[in-house]
């Protein structure tokens, strides 16, 4: 495993294990253990890296976050800065979602609400699913990490 990658998973607890990649194992069971694990969300993100989509996961985890909001304010300017970043025609790392629901979040962008993303991050999470997750599970990035001791 590269250098760069293992000191990125350092201190990343995993699953609740001391060891941040003693789980890795279990990440080839679904997309949602993977994505339940900090060490494993860092290896998608950068796998997604390489095949220039990491947009996807960072949008997935901006949504994540964003649906633990207790405040009025700070969900408008969260809200703000997801809709600028990932989801505004020509945003930095602007995501793939269909006319429709870009349509959508635009028009409600002015009052969000905690499911102001929710149609946006199901799409992603089913395009990371069903595309990325099945080559992310061949990469030499996981494989690298079950060869030097990812196994539980």
């Amino acid at each position: 495993m590269d250098l760069h990658f293992s000191s990125l998973l350092q201190g990343r607890l995993c699953c609740f294990s001391k060891d941040p990649l003693v789980d890795a194992d279990t990440w080839s069971e679904s997309i949602d253990k993977l994505l339940a694990c900090k060490a494993g969300q860092a290896a998608f993100q950068e796998f997604l890296r390489t095949e220039y989509s990491e947009e996807n996961m960072l949008f997935w985890l901006a949504c994540e976050e964003y649906k633990k909001i207790k405040s009025t304010p700070e969900m408008i300017t969260s809200a703000n800065r997801i809709y600028t970043e990932f989801v505004q025609v020509e945003a930095p790392k602007q995501i793939n979602i269909d006319c429709s629901t870009r349509a959508n979040i635009t028009k409600n962008i002015c009052q969000p609400n905690l499911n102001s993303f929710d149609t946006a991050q199901r799409l992603i999470y089913s395009l990371m699913a069903r595309d990325c997750y099945p080559r992310f599970l061949k990469s030499d990035i996981y494989q690298g990490i079950l060869q030097n001791g990812g196994k539980g």
